[in-house]
């Protein structure tokens, strides 16, 4: 997500600096090269040979003759990106009225001097992130372009957002933006069709590949609406569903202001009537009358003939020229601009392996469902662009 990506990692006096070196491992796993920035009061929280140890580099604690805020954050410096975090109500105010009184704050204002993409993640206690002062000085600085990475508010408490999304708000801020203006849908995971109040029909998918792909979008700029059984994520909008019948009434109801549908979701291809109460246990047989249901890109086609729908097919026999084959079966049928066809055995797994089939060819994807998801992402963007 962020091979080849320089950050500046700039370290204000918030309690939540302790979890600055876990946020640059993860910078790190995700392919970034990462140098540190603290100011004074970051230091006497968290010592900066913790953070040494985390970037592999040495750490900035003072601006010095070497002029460090213009070798890491100047037009030709070092850095692609600038990430502070976490970010004091006090040093919010500092960059929003241009002071320059720590290494983070200069940096800061080398790096939007320079055009270098800021992004920020505020650290605070709930009522100093509430104090209109504090939000006059959010909104300001973010008329300048940068990206802020709201807290979560718990327990009185403005605390750092989590790596997730940092990490992908900095991705965001770095990286192209082919999907820039674009409002991409997304369904991911499994669906539930329920028998009883207790018992439920449902399918392995954990969701990881929809959910892959919908964060890959959104780091390549594009609004994201996410379809799912599944928790709130930072990259989206959720729109949260269980049956069949609930995932395609919302993705037809998203669908009308999108740019693009992806159905990555492993639909329910039958549903039951729901029993009015629990079935009793303990019976020697027992028959549910499966019914079908309607086919979701079959659904959004009809009513959408324009709109550019990628969709997966997964199959459990047969190999790669019986997956391609389905896979350009439903392609034509549908419409679609590409498929991704995989076998049913990587579901949940970390690892996948995927054919990408369009109208020409057939590529093979082998790896974690994250490469998984910018290569589809990437695939999106490139057939959007092609209509252009």
């Amino acid at each position: 997500m962020l091979t080849g990506v320089n950050v500046v990692l700039g370290v204000s006096g918030s309690i939540a600096a302790v979890k600055t070196v876990e946020l640059a491992h993860e910078l790190r796993r995700q392919g970034a090269s990462v140098r540190a920035v603290m100011t004074d009061s970051a230091t006497g929280i968290i010592h900066p040979w913790a953070l040494e140890f985390a970037t592999d580099n040495e750490v900035v604690t003072e601006i010095t003759g070497s002029v460090e805020h213009v070798d890491l954050c100047g037009r030709s410096g070092w850095g692609d990106v600038l990430l502070l975090g976490p970010a004091t109500a006090n040093t919010v105010g500092k960059v929003a009225a241009a002071i320059d009184d720590t290494p983070v704050t200069t940096c800061v204002t080398t790096a939007l001097g320079a055009d270098v993409p800021v992004v920020v993640a505020p650290a605070m206690h709930e009522p100093m992130y509430d104090h209109p002062g504090v939000l006059d000085a959010i909104d300001r600085v973010a008329s300048w372009g940068v990206e802020f990475v709201d807290p979560r508010i718990e327990e009185g408490k403005a605390k750092i957002a989590t790596e997730e999304a940092i990490v992908t708000a900095t991705a965001r801020a770095a990286g192209d933006r082919p999907l820039a203006d674009e409002h991409v849908v997304v369904t991911a995971g499994a669906t539930t069709e329920s028998v009883d109040p207790v018992r439920t029909l449902s399918n392995r998918s954990s969701g990881r590949t929809g959910r892959a792909v919908a964060r890959a979008c959104y780091v390549r700029g594009a609004d994201v609406t996410l379809v799912h059984d599944g928790p709130d994520v930072p990259y989206a909008t959720v729109e949260r569903v269980e049956s069949a019948a609930e995932m395609t009434a919302a993705t037809r109801r998203v669908a009308g202001s999108a740019d693009a549908l992806i159905s990555a979701a492993a639909i329910s291809d039958y549903t039951v009537e729901q029993a009015p109460e629990k079935i009793k246990s303990g019976q020697a047989e027992l028959t549910l009358t499966l019914e079908p249901t309607p086919k979701l890109i079959d659904t959004v086609r009809a009513d959408h003939p324009d709109l550019p729908i990628a969709g997966f097919k997964v199959e459990t026999e047969g190999d790669d020229e019986t997956l391609i084959e389905r896979a350009r079966e439903i392609r034509e049928r549908a419409g679609l601009a590409f498929v991704v066809a995989n076998d049913a055995s990587v579901m949940g797994d970390d690892e996948t392996r995927a054919l990408l089939v369009d109208a020409d060819a057939a590529t093979e994807y082998v790896g974690e469902k994250q490469g998984l998801g910018a290569r589809v992402a990437n695939e999106l963007g490139d057939h959007l662009s092609s209509r252009d």
